[in-house]
């Protein structure tokens, strides 16, 4: 993942909680290649990460949030049903470790099924021509950041789940937000206030929600 959508993400992740300070150590493969501290700040209007050296401050990147904000439309309380049951048709070791990541990060299995289902159709030798790796896809950048070795079923799965996490509390339960950053990156739904104009994205937003929908109804 390139250096800006990894630096997007931790804004968008951190924009709830106002500024949080990071290492160089915490981003190897950001391209800092000297030791410095990464502050991130959101004013409410922007949110820019900042590389510092002593007194000396360089802007990584920095996101105007849209005049007109994001609007938000929560799905509902069982995005983060952790305790719902699967009954997609998986191997058992799959199955095991789709619930455990929901239950560890707080979300629904359903979802993160559905979402592991589009992304690679569970395959764990998964590798897109982007090098987005395993069932869940994860860019090696994203594992690294994680902390999960992505060539492994069990931990991309957790990575996963932190990740979709952590674009549910970012983006408010808004289901297609939360899957449009996932496909797309949070920096994408920020510019364009919403759901990305990218053919991908949208197709990628209707085919996972309604997978999603239709294991709601089982």
């Amino acid at each position: 993942m390139r250096r800006t959508i990894l630096i997007l993400a931790m804004a968008a992740a951190a924009a709830a909680s106002g500024e949080q300070k990071f290492s160089a150590a915490d981003v190897p493969h950001a391209g800092i290649r000297k030791p410095g501290k990464i502050v991130i700040s959101n004013s409410g209007a922007r949110i820019t990460a900042y590389r510092f050296f002593g007194n000396i401050r360089e802007a990584l990147v920095s996101l105007r949030t849209s005049h007109r904000g994001l609007a938000y439309n929560p799905f509902g309380p069982s995005l983060f049903d952790s305790n719902a049951a699967l009954h997609a048709p998986l191997p058992a070791y799959l199955s095991a470790a789709i619930n455990d990541a929901a239950h560890a990060h707080g979300v629904d299995p359903r979802l993160l099924a559905a979402v592991a289902h589009h992304e690679s159709g569970f395959n764990a030798s998964a590798v897109s021509r982007v090098g987005a790796i395993g069932i869940m896809q994860l860019m090696p950048d994203t594992a690294r950041f994680l902390g999960v070795n992505a060539f492994d079923a069990r931990e991309n799965i957790f990575g996963g789940a932190r990740y979709l996490r952590t674009l549910l509390d970012t983006f408010h339960g808004d289901l297609d937000l939360t899957l449009a950053a996932y496909n797309a990156g949070p920096g994408a739904v920020q510019r364009y206030g919403g759901v990305p104009p990218y053919r991908e994205t949208q197709g990628y937003v209707k085919n996972v929600r309604a997978a999603y929908e239709a294991s709601l109804r089982h």
